[in-house]
């Protein structure tokens, strides 16, 4: 009886598990069958990892690769990754500066005025294309969800308040402050090397992209620094443990600021501590005394939001000018082929324009 029952037993053990086997969904699909699939009515992002080459999906309409949406560049998903990783780009200026597509006003800035960097102007040869130019040319090329990705962005930035790295060693630490920056609504970033060797640490990828989408600017000294950032307007105020520093949760971060924070072992240089014009800090609550610097940054800059927030209503306070200029120039890093659409834009223009004559 006992032998019958396990008999019993298996059998249905068996005949269960092949009824599982059965209802599992198995299929081979080849993929020139997906074409026959209609496209998705609101256009999809063609995304592709930071600094991974994504799979080619350019062949398939509405494919999607998932990934870190800060890394996509649409119309060539089959492209090698860009260089533009936070080592690339802190070690050669000039990458820096190429980063950034519309013209820029000079460095120095002019103390009465709230400062926003950039004209107008996108230039295309000897030929000019403004903001509005520039938004009705790329327009076919950007799908209509990374255009509000693009909006909410825009609506979200603010230069009032800026981040200062100074001498840190470690990319790892510099990216995660990038990216913190970048979600948090900081356009202006800028870091001062205060090593000649100008010789970093590995990078260990944590940016996600986001300094492709910041404003970095390059120091040799933090003098040079200070004295431009004074020039914009603002106030400089290095995170320093002493006597003299006031908590971050007692000051006004509605006055325009440039949040310094220092290396990761020293801290903050001496030449810094002196040229600026106070110095603030976390409170802690525990036995250490001190967070780790992307962090420290990352909590300064959140506290800096909301407390914009609360007094202000938002964070973002870009002005409707200056809010297109920046969608402008979001939409020309979009990808490597939106510079060219550009200027062909502008040669179809100025021979319109020619004809008419």
């Amino acid at each position: 009886m006992s032998a019958c029952k396990t008999l019993v037993r298996t059998s249905l053990f068996s005949l269960e598990s092949s009824l599982r086997t059965s209802h599992r969904v198995t299929f081979s699909l080849p993929l020139r069958s997906l074409h026959s699939f209609p496209p998705p009515t609101r256009g999809l992002d063609l995304i592709k990892p930071h600094g991974v080459s994504a799979r080619c999906l350019g062949e398939i309409p509405g494919a999607l690769a998932l990934g870190p949406t800060e890394a996509s560049d649409e119309d060539s998903p089959c492209e090698s990754p860009s260089k533009n990783t936070v080592e690339h780009l802190l070690m050669d200026r000039e990458d820096v500066a190429q980063l950034m597509k519309m013209e820029r006003k000079s460095a120095i800035g002019d103390s009465g005025k709230r400062w926003f960097p950039y004209l107008d102007r996108f230039k295309c040869g000897a030929s000019h294309l403004s903001s509005d130019e520039v938004l009705e040319a790329l327009d076919p090329l950007i799908m209509d969800v990374r255009k509000e990705r693009f909006r909410n962005a825009v609506r979200n930035r603010s230069y009032s308040v800026c981040l200062v790295v100074e001498g840190l060693c470690d990319f790892g630490n510099v990216s995660a402050a990038f990216r913190s920056a970048d979600a948090l609504g900081f356009q202006s970033v800028h870091v001062v090397s205060c090593d000649g060797s100008k010789r970093y640490r590995e990078n260990r990828h944590v940016s996600m992209g986001a300094e492709k989408w910041l404003d970095i600017e390059l120091w040799n000294s933090t003098q040079e620094c200070f004295r431009v950032l004074r020039s914009r307007g603002y106030r400089i105020a290095t995170t320093h443990l002493a006597t003299d520093a006031v908590s971050i949760y007692d000051m006004d971060w509605c006055y325009p600021t440039a949040i310094v924070v220092g290396n990761e072992n020293r801290g903050i240089s001496d030449e810094a501590l002196q040229l600026s014009d106070l110095h603030c800090s976390i409170p802690m609550k525990g036995m250490v005394d001190s967070f780790n610097v992307s962090v420290a940054a990352g909590i300064l800059m959140h506290h800096a939001v909301c407390d914009r927030t609360s007094r202000l209503g938002h964070h973002g306070d870009l002005t409707m000018e200056e809010s297109q200029i920046l969608l402008a120039e979001f939409s020309l890093r979009h990808s490597k082929s939106a510079i060219s659409i550009a200027h062909e834009y502008a040669k179809r223009r100025d021979a319109t324009l020619m004809s008419k004559l």
